[in-house]
């Protein structure tokens, strides 16, 4: 028999915000989230995700497998002239 009154209260209905605005409904221990990121603004389900290239290294990788053509090669050139 499971002991009694051990359990955090269910809250069916919890209102998860982000950026303060209403984002959606879950269960939940808590009755209000508050996220950063969720499916609605993360660059992964929304499309809009960017490459950061750090110290060249996907330059490099493109370049080691061919990946680049040489229109791109001359603006990466230009740009690591200037």
């Amino acid at each position: 028999m499971p002991k009694s009154d051990i359990h955090p209260t269910w809250y069916p209905d919890a209102k998860v915000y982000c950026n303060g605005k209403l984002v959606t409904t879950v269960g939940s221990t808590k009755p209000e989230l508050n996220v950063d990121v969720w499916s609605g603004n993360h660059p992964f389900y929304t499309g809009t995700q960017k490459i950061i290239d750090t110290e060249g290294r996907v330059e490099r990788f493109l370049r080691k497998y061919g990946m680049v053509d040489s229109s791109q090669e001359q603006k990466s050139d230009d740009a690591a002239e200037k």
